[in-house]
């Protein structure tokens, strides 16, 4: 990623505390007027206060950037940027986390929301399990934000398990970066143009290093689903993981079937819950 297709802002850093760690939640912004200012209230609204909030618009074309704006205007834990070009969505989260001042990395999309208690909770249930990753449990929601369903995670989940169910989603996901390398992080960019889920091979990047993830079994997010959502067309997803099994991750043919039916099955069980 060049420096200079990512629009730069100074700004002075807040201050890290031991015991109240500074929190960067990163977020992606592409066309989302719709949602963005209810995603952007309930990180306003958390009860953990120490957090900065790094939007980077993707050169959306309608009223996103606008929006942000005024809220960006009125709070100096809010930095918003603006690419020069537009990146996408994984190389707009890599220009949001160059920018992270935190110990602790959060990943928030533009069209999801945060519970009050999100990132109090899981900063306290972190330390209690001195985690390195932590995910928790989320509610699905249509587009007007309506109830589909609950997703509940289990205790802890290792890198083969993630490859055969991807339980969680980025909004739910932290870091502590004192113990996952910044780097790790980065979503990679290929010489070859490929379709991947980009979340799912970041986190597998962190789970290959032998990290574990645990998670909280408390529902504290909101995940939004519409048509214009990436998830919303099914088979390019399937594609997509399919790629992440054989391109990015170099799995055999017959292990990443085997690993894609478990997916599936698991796919399968959110939506009856």
């Amino acid at each position: 990623m060049s420096g200079s297709k990512c629009a730069s802002r100074a700004y002075s850093s807040p201050l890290h505390e031991n015991d109240n760690p500074l929190v960067s939640i990163i977020m992606p912004l592409y066309n989302a007027e719709s949602f963005v200012l209810e995603t952007i209230e309930s990180v306003l609204k958390q009860s953990y206060l120490n957090w900065e909030l790094i939007i980077v618009d993707d050169c959306s074309t309608d009223e996103s950037y606008r929006v942000a704006q005024t809220f960006a205007d009125g709070d100096n834990r809010i930095l918003l940027f603006r690419n020069e070009s537009n990146l996408g969505v994984a190389q707009t989260r890599n220009c949001g986390l160059e920018r992270a001042q935190g110990g602790f990395v959060a990943f928030l999309d533009a069209d999801d929301a945060w519970l009050p208690e999100k990132l109090q909770k899981q900063i306290d249930f972190m330390r209690l399990q001195d985690a390195a990753m932590c995910f928790t449990s989320y509610e699905t929601i249509e587009a007007d934000g309506s109830h589909r369903n609950y997703v509940h995670v289990p205790r802890r989940i290792d890198y083969k398990g993630f490859l055969k169910n991807t339980v969680t989603c980025s909004h739910t996901i932290m870091f502590d970066l004192s113990k996952v390398c910044k780097a790790t992080l980065v979503c990679p960019s290929f010489e070859e143009e490929f379709d991947f889920p980009e979340d799912l091979v970041v986190w597998l990047s962190v789970l290959k290093t032998g990290v574990v993830a645990y998670g909280l079994d408390e529902v504290l997010a909101k995940n939004r689903k519409h048509e214009t959502s990436r998830s919303a067309d099914k088979r390019r997803a399937v594609a997509r993981t399919w790629n992440a099994y054989r391109k990015v991750e170099g799995l055999g043919f017959f292990y990443s079937a085997y690993c894609l039916i478990w997916q599936l099955y698991h796919a399968v069980l959110k939506r009856l819950r």
